[in-house]
């Protein structure tokens, strides 16, 4: 009953949307049992000379609701959930085009090749994963496949937590460079190298592969009978909520917390030293280093406290879950939550436009490139063009 009549989904977050619907499949089964108990009864009360008749009815009307509701296929229940799928398909289309955008301005814009843009990068590249491999899978895994395929089925449902981890590494790497930069600024040059950066990027890789896998190691669940790749009949929920979120997300997260607070009372202090040094006017040259500084720290915590608003509620629910089976979610709470931890691979590329001078000019390079290069097509002559990548 649990396993064949639970929707299908796919990833950490698409865990919820599974238990919710095993929910309140067992609280239909129930009812449906409860009527039919009821109707039992009052079928034996009425008609007890015949009592073995009576208990072989009641017990096929009973098969009969249970075969009825166990048997029904789970690519049905998710074919109703069309709003939800069409807003993952434009998550993941915002997802992969968005962060293309940022591999692509950092890629080709001399200007963008800093350490802290080099983790920007491995995040965007996590996040065009999310777009363009996790969230169709989840559509695929939504409808059950791939089915009867054990070790198949438990990788793609790791793909998430991989790539999820991929980008906790990398925001924890730009807060570690970021509170090296401003407190130990003489030894950033010789220790933030380029080549150092991409080190830290395949380490991080290399272990949010092997978090992401855990549960291909062993730690999952006997697959159902009926071989379908439901994330709930196969993930195990102590390793989502012990493991990956209490020592791979949460103890990263307070980190990276941490380190900003410190980083913004220090540079606070700064500040009002420099103020006091100068009369009152902070208009110095160390002083303006120190806007810039906190200004970038600003927008990179702002990155991260994004991740952490989007991804939160889900590993909270998914607590609830796990400590308190009987607490009732309700489904278009459980929804939002999925919506909006998605969502959160497609958000970075605004925010880098919103809030970063340099993304944005790079953007917009990028645009007017592609339209140059179009219209030079037909407008040989046009200056502007020649203008534009010469810049």
């Amino acid at each position: 009953m649990n396993d064949s009549a639970t929707n299908t989904t796919f990833s950490p977050a698409l865990l919820y949307l599974n238990t919710t619907v095993l929910n309140i499949t067992s609280y239909q089964n129930s009812s449906l049992l409860a009527v039919t108990n009821a109707t039992t009864s009052s079928t034996s009360t009425v008609t007890q000379p015949r009592p073995q008749t009576n208990s072989t009815l009641a017990t096929f009307t009973t098969l009969a609701t249970l075969t009825t509701l166990t048997t029904t296929p789970a690519g049905t229940l998710a074919s109703i959930n069309v709003p939800y799928m069409a807003a993952e398909l434009v998550i993941a289309f915002l997802s992969t085009v968005g962060n293309l955008l940022v591999c692509a301005a950092v890629g080709f814009n001399r200007k963008l090749h800093t350490v802290t843009n080099y983790f920007l990068v491995s995040l965007a590249v996590a996040d065009v994963c999310v777009g363009a491999l996790a969230i169709p899978c989840a559509i695929m895994t939504d409808l059950g496949i791939p089915r009867h395929n054990l070790y198949l089925c438990v990788l793609m449902l790791s793909v998430l937590i991989m790539l999820t981890q991929s980008s906790i590494f990398s925001l924890l790497a730009v807060a570690v460079e970021r509170y090296v930069a401003i407190f130990m600024p003489f030894r950033y040059h010789s220790t933030m190298t380029p080549r150092n950066a991409l080190l830290v990027i395949l380490i991080t890789w290399v272990l949010a592969f092997l978090i992401g896998l855990v549960p291909l190691m062993g730690w999952h669940k006997t697959p159902p009978g009926d071989g379908f790749c439901f994330f709930v009949s196969v993930v195990e929920m102590t390793y989502m909520v012990y493991f990956n979120f209490f020592a791979c997300v949460l103890t990263p997260l307070i980190v990276m917390f941490l380190i900003y607070a410190q980083i913004f009372l220090t540079v606070k202090q700064q500040m009002r030293r420099i103020a006091a040094d100068r009369g009152g006017q902070a208009n110095s040259e160390g002083a303006t280093n120190i806007k810039k500084e906190m200004k970038t720290a600003t927008s990179l915590f702002l990155v991260l406290f994004l991740f952490t608003v989007c991804w939160i509620p889900l590993h909270i629910i998914n607590c609830f879950l796990l400590l308190c089976p009987e607490c009732y979610v309700p489904l278009p709470l459980l929804l939002t939550a999925i919506i909006l931890s998605h969502a959160n691979s497609a958000v970075n590329p605004f925010l880098y436009a919103y809030k970063m001078k340099s993304f944005r000019e790079a953007f917009k390079g990028i645009f007017l490139c592609c339209r140059g290069s179009g219209e030079g097509q037909d407008h040989h002559d046009d200056g502007r063009v020649a203008t534009i990548h010469k810049s």
